[in-house]
């Protein structure tokens, strides 16, 4: 069960499998990059805002970059919640705080990532949906307060 904590922030609970693991038993680490893909489509479902809509409109959403910091590895069975927290807005892009953590609340793996929006058909950059854009500035507004 997903656990929305405000407006801006999301975290989502994962328990590692074995095929979220190399043969140690520690989790691969291209696999905490599904895990941050994963928080942000149900950050944004949570939103309210339907994505499949948006690919019948011919819109789309690509990570345009990422920059991931490992600390410390999470391992087989452990049980762990992902954090997707929207730090930013531009008028083609979402950019992302996004860290995993350990029941103890210990960062394991943390990063920031930048969504661009953009035609599905073309692959061009193109602005973001009005409705997402009233969605997450209101989300950012709350930020200030």
């Amino acid at each position: 069960m997903a656990i929305a904590i405000s407006d801006r922030q999301f975290r989502w609970p994962v328990r590692v499998y074995i095929e979220d693991t190399d043969a140690g038993g520690i989790v691969f680490y291209a696999n905490y990059l599904k895990y941050f893909e994963r928080a942000r489509t149900e950050f944004v479902r949570a939103q309210g805002i339907a994505l499949r809509a948006g690919l019948a409109s011919n819109i789309n959403y690509v990570v345009h970059s990422l920059q991931v910091k490992y600390h410390k590895p999470a391992r087989l069975d452990d049980e762990l919640v992902v954090v997707a927290r929207l730090s930013g807005l531009g008028r083609t892009y979402l950019d992302f705080e996004q860290w995993v953590e350990d029941v103890h609340a210990n960062r394991l793996v943390e990063g920031e990532v930048r969504i661009a929006c953009t035609h599905l058909d073309s692959g061009k950059p193109r602005r973001l949906p009005e409705e997402l854009v009233c969605q997450f500035d209101a989300a950012l507004a709350n930020k200030a307060s």
